[in-house]
């Protein structure tokens, strides 16, 4: 059975990769701009759904892994900042604050899908200008919603984490992700075990 990753993300290669199970990434092309008045919930399910959709389209038989990660303060999306001053922008609002991070995940065959969002709620601490400006420059989290890496540095500018999955914050929630596949006849502990 071919297992597909949905995705372009080296976060989300690094995390599949964990459970040993033999795949293949294949980026999916699919438009990520909200719909009128979706919430980042929704979106979040949306895109990883119709992400392992596109994937399942040009490879039938296989078994599709979608995810997406929208982060929100206050019920508003937080975007990828892309360069050090949009960065620190974020930082700054983010600080003393808390962020929702919705990690969800889409598991589909082409007949059948099993669908699940991951909530991570970070407490960020109150942030000097210096902190900030400092972690940017080591870290350079400039793909990453939030402008943090929890799996690095970026966990120094917590206060607290809340999630039923710890690695749901880098993108791919891994806990769910193994139920969903045991749920597709792939278990990644005798699947990696094989490889």
């Amino acid at each position: 059975m071919r297992l597909i990753l949905a995705s372009s993300s080296r976060y989300r290669h690094e995390m599949l990769s964990r459970l040993r199970v033999p795949f293949t990434a294949v980026s999916p092309d699919v438009d990520e701009t909200p719909l009128p008045g979706e919430t980042p919930a929704a979106l979040s399910l949306r895109l990883s759904r119709a992400k392992a959709e596109a994937v399942c389209a040009q490879h039938p038989g296989a078994v599709v892994i979608g995810s997406d990660q929208v982060a929100t303060v206050d019920g508003a999306p937080i975007g990828k900042p892309g360069s050090f001053e949009r960065a620190r922008e974020q930082l700054r609002m983010l600080s003393g604050r808390t962020v929702e991070f919705h990690s969800a995940l889409c598991v589909h065959d082409g007949e059948r899908h099993e669908l699940e969002d991951v909530i991570t709620r970070c407490v960020f601490r109150t942030l000097s200008n210096r902190e900030i400006d400092t972690y940017l420059h080591h870290e350079k989290p400039f793909d990453t919603a939030g402008s943090a890496k929890a799996e690095g540095l970026g966990i120094a500018l917590m206060d607290a984490m809340h999630s039923d999955d710890p690695t749901a914050i880098i993108g791919l929630p891994l806990i769910a992700l193994c139920r969903m596949l045991r749920s597709f006849g792939i278990d990644p502990i005798t699947h990696g075990a094989q490889a």
